[in-house]
């Protein structure tokens, strides 16, 4: 059984919610984080996830890491498709991160830097890796930990959805057990709220919309960017 919570807010600063999120059709969820400047990141994210619905939709596709890797290449043929007839929005794309929970199983796909986390056992652990400049400083120990927090280069992405016309997909898959509670954000939520408060938040019995709660727990620290954030609660019974 899957308890799921949504929400997404354009937080305390941006005139626009750039964010679009998905608990789509077949189990399938979606956060996407669009850029490229004024109104165009909305524009891209919006395709993606319309795309991915649409899909779902229609087609009686199998939902295994290579069914979610082709969601994204659709979306990415959409995006760089507007782009192409719309000039003006030429470098536009998103992010993207994807779930999809059958029976005992979670497959994932992943572009950009909006995270996938699972809280397993009292242990939140980031399943996908950012595509970022810092990242990549930080894994070739270019940089610390402290030093990537505040980096001038922290947001500055190696690879989204839909700016070029052929994008690398991550992808995974794990074994579900009873308990698990899985996470998908933008960036506006990790950017704002510590991971022990995130996991806290997560761990709660008693809460019945925990997106809701983390949106606000990231307005409340200053909400400097979109926020969104779908949670999905899986137990056996």
């Amino acid at each position: 059984m899957l308890k799921v919570s949504q929400a997404t807010d354009i937080g305390l600063v941006r005139e626009l919610n750039e964010d679009s999120i998905l608990v789509g059709p077949k189990d399938v969820f979606v956060v996407a984080d669009g850029m490229g400047g004024h109104v165009a990141g909305e524009i891209a994210s919006h395709i993606f996830t319309a795309t991915v619905e649409n899909k779902l939709s229609s087609e009686d596709t199998i939902l295994d890491q290579d069914g979610l890797r082709y969601l994204v290449i659709d979306g990415n043929d959409a995006i760089f498709e507007c782009t192409q007839e719309n000039p003006e929005r030429s470098g536009m794309g998103t992010t993207a991160t994807l779930l999809h929970i059958e029976e005992k199983s979670a497959f994932w796909a992943h572009v950009g830097d909006s995270r996938l986390y699972r809280l397993r056992n009292g242990e939140l652990k980031q399943i996908t890796s950012d595509h970022t400049y810092v990242a990549e400083l930080l894994a070739n120990g270019s940089i610390s930990a402290d030093e990537a927090k505040d980096h001038p280069n922290k947001n500055m992405l190696l690879r989204a959805v839909g700016v070029d016309p052929v994008v690398k997909v991550d992808t995974g898959e794990m074994g579900l057990q009873s308990g698990d509670v899985f996470l998908l954000c933008s960036d506006g939520l990790t950017n704002m709220v510590t991971l022990p408060d995130i996991q806290a938040t997560l761990d709660k019995g008693d809460c019945p919309d925990k997106a809701a709660v983390l949106v606000e727990q990231a307005k409340a620290a200053g909400g400097l960017d979109n926020i969104s954030a779908i949670v999905v609660e899986y137990n056996e019974n």
